[in-house]
Order: structure tokens, then C-alpha cells, then sequence
């Protein structure tokens, strides 16, 4: 198996075409690529930012040199805390993706064990995220549980 590691600035290219390989799988939306070039640069300083409140990990394409097979993304985000959680930094996994041609070699896995590690040592004690349902195995196995979900959205 590759190795995970953290993506770096120099990754933005591919963590975004990885993004998008994850957003066309889930939504019937534009395939329009447009939206890259102006998310770019901020991608690159956030993946620059060691210490910040988002990070990703990848696996380097094993036959494709310059490529990633996988990326896993997440952030913390403080809510002010309650019983069960004082210090109230919650997890949140938004982006999850492999390279079609690089599926079931456990790579997705691994990232996660290494962002779930990433949330422990930042104090989270909760870690959200929405599944499609053929991620759902991946993450009941890691120990994500069901929950009712009353989110409400407003686009601005």
C-alpha cells in the first residue's frame, strides 16, 4: 500500500480534480471545471497552513507518476460547548474521493484513520460527515453511527 501523507500546496491541482471526481459521483450538478482556477489559490494556502483548522491527506497514484489516487479532507469547527463536549471542536469530513481506477485497495481507509487521528490530537471529540450509500460500510466500520439529521440551508 502507499503511503498517506498530508497533501501539500503543490497538491492543489490534483486535490481539486479529486474533489470534483467526488462532487460528480454525488450531485446532478454543473461538470463545469471553471470554478477551479478561482479556488486555487486559497486551496494552496490552506494546504500551506500547518497549524489551521483544515487539512488533507492523499495516496500518490501508485502507476501514475504526478497523480493522486485519494483524498480525504477535513476541518474543525468550534461550536460553544456543552456536557458532553466542553471544549465543543467538532470534526467534519466534507470531501472524501478515489480515482476510479484506484478503488478498493483501502486507500480511502487509511486517510480516514489518519484524519481521525489529526481530530483526537486537536481535542474533537465528535467527527461529522455525510455518506453516499456506498461510503456508508466504509464509515460504520470506523465507527460513524446514524443520526438524525435537521440541517437546514441557506445559500447566500
Amino acid at each position: 500500500m502507499s503511503v498517506v501523507r498530508r497533501a501539500l500546496p503543490e497538491d492543489a491541482e490534483e486535490v481539486l480534480r479529486l474533489r470534483q471526481v467526488m462532487i460528480d459521483s454525488l450531485f446532478a450538478s454543473d461538470p463545469s471545471i471553471a470554478w477551479h482556477g478561482e479556488s486555487l489559490p486559497t486551496l494552496r494556502a490552506e494546504l500551506g497552513e500547518a497549524e489551521g483548522d483544515f487539512t488533507a491527506f492523499v495516496v500518490d497514484h501508485p502507476e501514475r507518476p504526478g497523480a493522486l489516487a485519494c483524498l480525504v479532507a477535513g476541518t474543525i469547527d468550534y461550536r460553544i460547548g456543552k456536557a458532553s463536549d466542553p471544549q465543543g471542536r467538532v470534526g467534519f469530513v466534507f470531501s472524501v474521493a478515489t480515482d476510479p481506477d484506484a478503488r478498493r485497495r483501502g486507500y480511502a481507509r487509511a486517510c480516514m484513520t489518519m484524519l481521525l487521528e489529526w481530530f483526537r490530537e486537536r481535542g474533537a471529540r465528535r467527527v461529522q460527515l455525510t455518506a453516499s450509500p456506498e461510503a456508508e460500510p466504509l464509515y460504520v466500520s470506523l465507527g460513524f453511527r446514524p443520526k438524525p439529521d435537521p440541517l437546514l440551508e441557506l445559500a447566500l
